[in-house]
């Protein structure tokens, strides 16, 4: 748990107190529920102030926006009948626009999901996004269903590998509908971890609107995970808002949503990244995908880094290797966006965004 998360923490177990002393109902299940209340409560404040550092960080960089959109009903309705029921899901969606860029010309545009079973589009990607805006790649990172910062009505959305999938790609379609400088026959998708489960989960079920796809440490084998992650991992899953049932008792249901096991349908060009010591996404579940896809005679690439400092994060971090890698990366994608600058080397990246 990262230093934020423990003061949030400790901020939610005083409130929590000051609650309990003017409430007549102490019970075990009136302090869970305040304290899963205060806790979305105080993400929604964590997001509010990370909007802020975006302004702040990417103001020379970017035209900056956060624009609403929606996405296909829920998977589960609550109650099917209803007010309400069948109404698309509603969420966010940040858009980055290079500053500098000619309006009257066509620029390649990068999906990005974020990562994180519960998480959002934080500025830890501050780097990643500079580093492509320098390219001038429009960009656009929606803030799915199950994403953190928005309550607890949209964490309680979540459809890990399943409509997910759907939202990501209504963002892209939006940005095609909506910014006329957006290249519709040049979109990449990216992302790392349950980002990049997304990615190839998005190429999978759409390749005609992708060039290009780079998945990082992805979520590859959600059966797989249930077996090596403990209980309360588990639960985010077979929670009755979620999944519903735990992989024993619906395999199928969770084979459905795993990358590794819908490996035949890949048409698109694609690079995956791994690390034999990710302490998050165990390299056992990308070797699942990378062998589903040579069965499946697929033609693709990738590579399995060897115990890399920083594990899940090895790529996405400053260190120079991290930033080298990157380098590979971009030119991946440059082979099918061909963005209008290059990001050729660990040079290039240092000397136009960390100077």
């Amino acid at each position: 748990m990262n230093k934020k998360r423990k003061i949030l923490r400790k901020s939610v177990f005083l409130l929590l107190i000051h609650s309990l002393l003017f409430s007549q109902d102490n019970s075990s299940d009136k302090i869970e529920k305040l304290q899963q209340d205060l806790l979305h409560r105080l993400d929604v404040l964590e997001k509010k102030v990370d909007d802020a550092l975006w302004f702040q960080r990417l103001d020379d960089y970017a035209f900056i926006d956060k624009v609403f959109m929606h996405g296909p009903p829920l998977w589960k309705e609550k109650n099917p009948d209803g007010q309400g029921a069948g109404n698309p899901v509603k969420f966010w969606s940040y858009v980055f626009i290079p500053k500098g860029i000619d309006f009257n010309k066509k620029y390649p545009l990068i999906v990005f999901p974020h990562g994180g079973v519960h998480s959002n589009f934080s500025t830890y990607y501050t780097h990643i996004i500079k580093e492509l805006l320098f390219q001038q790649y429009i960009v656009v990172a929606a803030e799915y269903r199950g994403s953190t910062g928005y309550g607890k009505s949209h964490y309680e959305k979540i459809d890990y590998g399943g409509l997910e999938i759907e939202d990501i790609d209504y963002s892209r379609q939006y940005m095609i509908e909506n910014y006329s400088f957006v290249d519709k026959d040049r979109v990449g998708i990216i992302g790392w971890s349950h980002g990049g489960l997304i990615s190839l989960m998005n190429v999978f079920d759409h390749p005609e609107n992708y060039k290009v796809c780079f998945a990082g440490v992805p979520v590859s084998d959600i059966i797989a995970r249930m077996g090596y992650k403990d209980d309360s991992y588990r639960k985010l899953f077979s929670a009755d808002y979620h999944i519903g049932q735990s992989a024993d008792e619906n395999v199928a249901e969770y084979r459905r949503r795993s990358p590794a096991w819908q490996a035949h349908k890949l048409q698109t060009p694609l690079l995956i990244h791994t690390n034999t010591n990710d302490e998050d996404v165990n390299v056992l579940e990308v070797e699942h995908l990378i062998k589903s896809l040579k069965a499946a005679n697929k033609k693709f690439e990738y590579e399995i880094y060897e115990s890399i400092p920083g594990g899940h994060s090895f790529d996405r971090m400053d260190t120079k290797t991290a930033r080298e890698i990157r380098v590979k990366i971009y030119k991946f994608l440059d082979k099918y966006l061909n963005p209008p600058k290059k990001i050729r080397s660990i040079e290039d990246i240092n000397i136009n965004i960390y100077r």
